[in-house]
């Protein structure tokens, strides 16, 4: 039976009073680019996580793209990712000049598979072709298994990058995400369906002074005033060098100002996600779905909530399930189609089979909606339609 209701979208952002309060102030300043807000918003990246540096950028994309400028990744060489994210973890090499390959996920956590890495890496280091880069992707916010990551990374010389573009607000190992223990850099995203927004925006976190100065360069055309970094002395109050080939990746003080409000509410936005989780976990037992398994030493920012379809055990496919949803009002995605299966990465050599877990994820995996301001009447409304088109 079709239920006449509003769609519930997937993701939502929360746009408050205080919100718009804060970009009306910019408009009304001296500053649109910038200027005192970009720091600020910056500070409040540093205060929460602990990592040293933060530079905000314009989009997620653009800090993986960055990050792996500063960290030399260049033609000939290799970054590898997971396969379930989306594309922005692996172009960021293409972009380098770089190759891309990847590492199956872990059937559990969807995250990449610290064993599948491990013995990709024995494989390569005796073929000679060990990846420079390693961008471990945070899926639905969940913290990878950054210390056995970390561990063969140290082992074999490689950088790791944590795109965390899920994970602002959660933690691993007690500690919050993007405080660098683990990583050389860690990429958050700020757009406007994950849990803090700029409503574009992205911002890369470092503890290493270098990658941060490096990093700096190369979101603002690789222009700096800082006559130490000059090739001859300044000319003046007015000059400035180029001293390497950068981007216009600045992020602008309306984005850096809706930025700063909404993370003051950001604890407040996680433990929300985390109720709707467990009641999400209560409302589909009993269903032939598979809920998100949540890995003791993480505490997921919940960015996503992914149910995977027990597809033996029910009459209709994956794909009928999904545009059923879709059609009853109710506004479910997939994260993601693996990027291998891509047309631009099949022609690079890539084919279905070559990461068996990813593939099959992928073939039975449903987001549900999730945000913060989801009420239990949609949560309601969400699980009931699932059940009547399951059969359940």
């Amino acid at each position: 039976m079709k239920r006449e209701a509003a769609v519930i979208p997937y993701g939502k952002q929360e746009i408050t009073q205080d919100d718009i309060d804060a970009v009306v102030s910019v408009l009304k300043s001296d500053f649109l680019t910038q200027g005192p807000q970009v720091p600020a918003f910056e500070r409040t990246l540093t205060d929460f996580t602990g990592a040293k540096h933060a530079l905000a950028v314009n989009s997620a994309t653009s800090a993986l793209h960055i990050a792996c400028l500063a960290l030399g990744l260049g033609e000939g060489d290799w970054l590898w990712t997971t396969p379930v994210t989306f594309v922005a973890s692996a172009n960021c090499g293409l972009y380098c000049g770089a190759q891309v390959d990847f590492v199956d996920i872990d059937p559990r956590t969807y995250n990449l598979c610290p064993e599948a890495l491990a013995t990709k890496l024995a494989e390569a280091d005796a073929a000679g072709r060990l990846p420079k880069v390693l961008v471990a992707v945070h899926l639905c916010g969940q913290a990878c298994d950054m210390a056995a990551i970390h561990r063969l990374c140290q082992r074999y010389g490689i950088k790791v990058i944590e795109d965390a573009s899920h994970a602002i607000g959660g933690r691993y190992q007690g500690q919050p995400i993007g405080d660098g223990r683990y990583s050389d850099i860690t990429v958050f995203s700020f757009h406007p369906v994950k849990i803090v927004t700029t409503a574009e925006g992205g911002a890369a976190l470092t503890n290493d002074d270098e990658l941060a100065a490096k990093m700096a360069l190369y979101r603002s055309h690789g222009i700096t005033r800082d006559e130490a970094l000059m090739t001859e002395p300044s000319h003046g109050g007015w000059y400035y060098q180029q001293v390497d080939l950068g981007y216009n990746y600045r992020m602008t003080e309306l984005q850096a100002a809706l930025g700063v409000s909404q993370m003051a509410r950001l604890t407040d936005f996680v433990s929300a996600r985390h109720a709707l989780a467990r009641r999400y976990d209560a409302l589909l037992a009993g269903l032939p779905v598979v809920v998100p398994y949540q890995h003791p030493d993480s505490y997921s920012g919940l960015h996503l909530y992914v149910i995977r379809l027990k597809l033996d055990a029910i009459s209709c496919s994956h794909a009928e399930v999904f545009a059923q949803l879709r059609e009853q009002g109710i506004g479910v995605n997939l994260h993601y189609i693996p990027v291998h299966t891509q047309p631009h990465y099949r022609a690079m050599g890539f084919n279905n089979g070559d990461f068996p877990h990813a593939e099959q994820y992928y073939a039975e995996a449903i987001s549900l909606p999730m945000f913060h301001t989801m009420t239990e009447a949609q949560q309601v409304t969400v699980v009931a339609t699932l059940r009547d088109i399951l059969g359940a």
